[in-house]
């Protein structure tokens, strides 16, 4: 993981009863923690391994509405709000910029793809707008790439992974807010069918109400009570450089690189166009629901059998409230970097930026994204087991909208008007 990654100190015992659980300690959850707690509804987190310690802490930052789905884009609109007012919020800086996200193409084919989405947004009224050659150069200077134009978002910014969760997660305790980290939820309790309840490593809490917010584990956490959520993980492996100069503030996303700012004055450099998929069981299982992904999208994936199959089926798949759960014996998702795909992504990027030849590499980590077959996260109640609502399969979007997410998933949890439609997020559209 980043080793810039602010921890926090949390209590290590767990309160007899409560109204909300969430089960998971990454932005989602903890955003709808301190949604919860600044509503005065007892609730209390607990965290496996501790708070952000993975994907919420290892993404690339980004807070974008470009080139999401029509119906995914109110959920970013609201969050871009709320990260606004987050400092204010919570008393803390969470590294919020409005610094915007420009995305350029290559070939005229990428160009249309940018154009098509503009066109499927129109009705929203947002600040996106098509670049030209001369205008992308004006602002990203220094450039030597033939690009055929790009798409950019004023509006769109970024955040800082290390610290935006931690922060969050101080301001969700000070308002009265549980969180417990260290301890597994190994299942859910219930009574007369409905969620009474959860049974941790630490020993069982009552409550009204559990929110999933796991991430990568939601899938097989749910499995074990006979719920199929389809997830299939991906890596992304990540670099950051030394503090340098560079050519812009606004992040900047191409084909087969991407950079954005990092608060230290380094850059945050990933392979854009490449992802590493190391095959599970999950992926004999249900890789047929992606084959529509898999199409048009089956060049990004670097595809490979080795170690990763092996400790994924050692991992139980059902288990009992009182034996040792998957998720004490794995605290933390922490894949391994591919020193391969970042030397792509920096190769690549000193050919369109020259400046980035001063770049030395300062840390590199790699980060665990649940993918759903139509890339879109479920934030909706489970029918099956009343009492429990889920917020998860983000597919890589989680940080930008996990203001939004968390706030909505609250929403859900206790009923309230919902921060934004949640009709695109239902569990059974999968």
């Amino acid at each position: 993981m980043t080793k810039t990654l602010d921890a926090i100190h949390t209590q290590d015992e767990l309160p007899e009863s409560t109204t909300v659980v969430i089960i998971g300690g990454g932005i989602i959850g903890v955003t709808a923690a301190l949604t919860l707690a600044e509503r005065n509804i007892p609730v209390v987190l607990i965290e496996k391994g501790h708070i952000a310690g993975e994907q919420s802490s290892r993404n690339l930052g980004w807070i974008r509405k470009t080139s999401r789905h029509l119906h995914d884009v109110p959920l970013a609109l609201a969050a871009d709000r709320l990260w606004k007012e987050m400092p204010d919020r919570i008393g803390q800086s969470v590294g919020y910029k409005e610094s915007g996200i420009m995305f350029l193409a290559k070939t005229e084919e990428q160009v249309a793809m940018h154009e098509a989405w503009l066109k499927s947004v129109e009705s929203l009224s947002l600040d996106s707008k098509m670049l030209s050659l001369k205008e992308i150069n004006q602002h990203v200077p220094g450039g030597k790439g033939d690009w055929q134009g790009g798409i950019y978002t004023p509006s769109d910014g970024r955040a800082e992974p290390s610290i935006a969760t931690t922060a969050m997660a101080r301001a969700a305790i000070e308002k009265g807010a549980i969180m417990v980290q260290n301890c597994a939820v190994r299942t859910l309790s219930t009574t007369g069918g409905k969620v009474s309840g959860v049974v941790t490593e630490k020993g069982e809490i009552r409550c009204e109400q559990v929110l999933l917010a796991s991430g990568a584990w939601s899938r097989r956490f749910l499995g074990n009570h006979g719920v199929s959520l389809p997830t299939l993980p991906l890596v992304c492996s990540v670099l950051r450089t030394k503090p340098m100069e560079g050519p812009t503030d606004i992040s900047v996303g191409g084909p087969d690189f991407s950079f954005r700012k990092h608060k230290d004055g380094g850059f945050i450099i990933t392979q854009r166009g490449a992802l590493d998929a190391h095959i599970t069981l999950d992926h004999l299982l249900i890789g047929w629901r992606y084959l529509s992904q898999l199409r048009t999208q089956r060049s990004f994936l670097r595809t490979s059998f080795g170690s990763e199959f092996f400790t994924d089926l050692k991992l139980a798949r059902r288990w009992k409230a009182s034996s040792r759960s998957p998720f004490e014996q794995i605290r933390t998702l922490d894949p391994t970097v591919n020193p391969g795909l970042n030397n792509e992504a920096l190769a690549n990027l000193r050919k369109a930026w020259p400046v980035f030849e001063q770049a030395d590499i300062e840390e590199s980590w790699a980060g665990v994204i649940d993918i759903t077959p139509d890339s879109n996260p479920v934030i909706d109640r489970i029918s099956a087991i009343p009492g429990l609502t889920i917020a998860t399969g983000f597919s890589g979007h989680g940080f930008g909208t996990g203001p939004a997410a968390g706030q909505l998933a609250a929403d859900i949890v206790t009923n309230a008007d919902p921060i934004i439609n949640p009709a695109s997020y239902q569990f059974e559209r999968l």
